[in-house]
């Protein structure tokens, strides 16, 4: 973050920080976080709510070493916490290693990513959360915390953190040995052949903007050994043509389709981390919900479509595996996870917004941390199973609230 980079990366949200510091090494960051009442750190801004918002002190981890370290019999990457996951890819897969999941965007911090539950897609996928093996973090009193798996349970509540435990500075993480993708484009799938479509390769995003009754598009990611889809795949046709999410977009901006095949880093993704993948003028919000409750919830949403669509880009329809981390909008169950890309118009939006999740109400839906959502305190601590311990660890490791919100004072009482 520089001077000028004061409102996050969509535009929608304007910084209240008092100050904003980008420290260059470790010393200088332990003494900010000393010498501040609210201080909070902030990564690529991709957050769409004020999460990351403080009226204290703003730091950028960017200035730090972007480290990187591979341990082979450990089978972990140790990573400079500002490091976007694009940057990480490239260096891994120049050592024959990867990361078995994705986000959609690859522009994205992994610190800010693995804090808010951030998530690819695929029946056998975990977020990306799930692959964190241990963290480095300045505590609110300028202590360097280390933590791993070792610690046990504790550790799975300190992960997926809001940022809200201490400033991650360092995350280790799983890696495998790098892979190769295809990725096949089709349209038109039937929505009664959504599961199956889901179930048909390493990851599969849906893509619908609520008009109709099919799903426009089916991103399928498959690994590069599997034969292509048939010509008649799940009744749908293929893609003559690479295309962008977002009907009418240039897909210039995406991933390579029409079965090239590519390292899982060039592939997994939608978007190319060489462009900027919209300008930003976009509001977003995610819901995750019950795997099992899929056809209800969105059987739920159809008799709102048209509301839905007046003031949506595009809705993206993913699967994720189950983790065990608190507040990860995954923990302890499967999950199809229901994703709108809206007009940048919040009047227009927000009462959508709210028949939406007053139609999700009865599944249990939990939000996705960085998005704009508005359900109460009471629905989300009912959906998160691990709530109150998490509640009680903060108040451990931040009793003077140094790294609070608003957002979290709203979801987290003192």
């Amino acid at each position: 973050m520089t001077d000028v980079a004061r409102r996050n990366w969509a535009g929608n949200v304007a910084y209240a920080a008092r100050r904003f510091h980008r420290p260059s090494t470790l010393d200088e960051l332990r003494r900010l976080v000393v010498g501040s009442d609210r201080i909070r750190a902030v990564g690529t801004g991709h957050s769409f709510n004020r999460l990351g918002d403080t009226t204290g002190d703003l730091i950028s981890l960017a200035g730090l070493p972007p480290t990187v370290e591979v341990d082979r019999e450990r089978g972990t990457v140790t990573v400079a916490a500002a490091l976007r996951y694009g940057d990480l890819a490239t260096r891994l897969h120049a050592e024959g290693l990867a990361v078995a999941n994705l986000a959609s965007l690859p522009h994205i911090s992994v610190a800010g990513s693995v804090a808010t539950g951030t998530h690819g897609s695929g029946d056998g996928n975990r977020n990306l959360a799930a692959a964190v093996a241990g963290l480095e973090l300045v505590t609110a009193d300028g202590d360097l915390l280390t933590v791993s798996r070792a610690d046990g349970d504790r550790f799975a509540g300190m992960v997926v953190s809001l940022g809200a435990l201490g400033v991650v500075t360092r995350v280790t993480l799983d890696v495998v040995p790098t892979f190769a993708i295809c990725q096949y484009v089709r349209r038109d799938l039937p929505a009664d052949r959504l599961d199956a479509a889901f179930a048909s390769a390493y990851s599969v995003s849906g893509f619908t903007t609520w008009r109709s009754s099919t799903i426009d598009q089916v991103w399928r990611k498959q690994l590069a050994d599997q034969p292509p889809p048939p010509a008649d795949w799940l009744g749908t046709t293929a893609a003559e043509a690479p295309l962008h999410p977002v009907p009418g977009l240039d897909p210039v901006h995406c991933t390579a389709q029409l079965g090239e095949p590519g390292p899982w880093h060039d592939r997994l993704p939608h978007f190319r981390l060489g462009f900027t993948p919209s300008s930003g003028d976009e509001l977003q919000s995610e819901y995750h919900l019950p795997r099992a409750a899929a056809a209800g919830a969105l059987a739920a949403l159809d008799g709102m479509r048209d509301r839905i669509a007046a003031v949506l880009q595009i809705s993206e329809l993913r699967t994720i595996a189950a983790d065990d981390l608190w507040l990860s909008p995954n923990q302890g169950r499967d999950s199809l996870a229901i994703h709108f890309t809206w007009i940048d118009d919040a009047a227009a939006v927000l009462p959508v917004l709210a028949e939406v999740e007053q139609r999700l109400a009865p599944f249990a839906p939990r939000p996705h941390w960085g998005k704009v959502f508005t359900l109460d305190r009471s629905s989300v601590a009912a959906a998160f199973g691990r709530y109150a311990d998490f509640a009680a660890l903060l108040t451990e490791l931040d009793p003077t609230g140094k790294f609070r919100t608003d957002l979290l004072d709203r979801y987290f009482p003192r």
